[in-house]
């Protein structure tokens, strides 16, 4: 396949490298050129000036860049992937984005006789970087089918949920799903440590049973030594939790957990932990206990 990979983050650097080990035909495109010139450097491929550029001859364009307004600007404007793409051909945003973009890009791609799904992806960094994310996708089963095989190039689950944005409704489920279970696991910890347990055992014993997760067995050590430099950042979690709750607003969910674990998360931020990871949770109850006794 001849493919574009726009967006050369954390999550999209190491997914174009996927596809171009596996065979397929890159050409990159990211608003800072050092990051494309640097994937040139570890990957065979080619780089371009704009996201039009990127697209021109492509089968299918790969999107992973930062919100709505980025991926607008990467795909719709003037020098945006879908100016220069042919009838046929696929668009793919892989971007944590609102499910209302993904209908837009949907409708904007059909005009043009373009494939389109939305597929925001989970596994974080270490998924990107192992080639193992899992995928959520909106679309057409059509176009799933055709896009499905590049896509497993990085990643080990794709499931097509429904049409379009039902890939970004999925992943808020994700997140919604992963705020509350952060919030139970830094209380549990937390209380652990209040109550001077042996916390590797309290884990080892209790890991076996219901309140196993990947989150307790990948982050425990890391949240009780406060070490948060793994990956998905408070930052863009926020943003994905402001995404989930404004789509609450309109369909009528209460998220009435969601609300409040995002409203912890900017206390981290309020601590210093913009950049830190999900797991930060845990600074904030550590710390009042900590300056008290200080």
């Amino acid at each position: 396949m001849k493919t574009a990979f726009i967006g050369l983050g954390i999550m999209g650097f190491p997914m174009a490298g996927y596809l171009a080990a596996r065979g397929h035909d890159v050409v990159v495109y990211n608003r800072s050129r050092e990051k494309a010139q640097q994937w040139l450097e570890q990957h065979a491929g080619d780089s371009a000036g704009t996201p039009a550029e990127a697209a021109r001859g492509a089968d299918i364009v790969f999107c992973c860049v930062g919100n709505d307004d980025d991926v607008r600007e990467v795909t719709l404007d003037e020098q945006g992937a879908l100016q220069t793409m042919s009838p046929g051909t696929i668009l793919v945003d892989h971007t944590t984005a609102s499910a209302t973009l993904a209908r837009e890009l949907h409708a904007a791609a059909g005009e043009r006789r373009v494939g389109f799904l939305d597929a925001p992806l989970s596994g974080g960094q270490a998924g990107a970087e192992n080639g193992l994310l899992t995928i959520m996708v909106g679309g057409d089963q059509g176009t799933f089918d055709r896009a499905q095989p590049v896509m497993d190039s990085y990643a080990k689950a794709i499931t097509r949920i429904g049409p379009a944005g039902s890939g970004q409704l999925a992943k808020m489920v994700n997140q919604i799903c992963i705020a509350g279970l952060l919030q139970g696991l830094s209380e549990g910890l937390h209380f652990a440590l209040r109550a001077n347990l042996d916390t590797e055992k309290v884990i080892g014993a209790i890991s076996q049973g219901a309140a196993q997760s990947w989150q307790m067995d990948n982050r425990w050590q890391t949240m009780v030594k406060g070490q948060f430099d793994f990956g998905f950042a408070v930052d863009w979690m926020r943003k994905d939790l402001g995404i989930a709750l404004e789509e609450a607003q309109s369909n009528g969910a209460r998220l009435e957990l969601t609300e409040l674990v995002d409203s912890y998360y900017a206390e981290v931020q309020a601590l210093g932990g913009s950049r830190w990871d999900t797991s930060s949770l845990i600074a904030r109850l550590e710390k009042p206990a900590d300056t008290a006794n200080g």
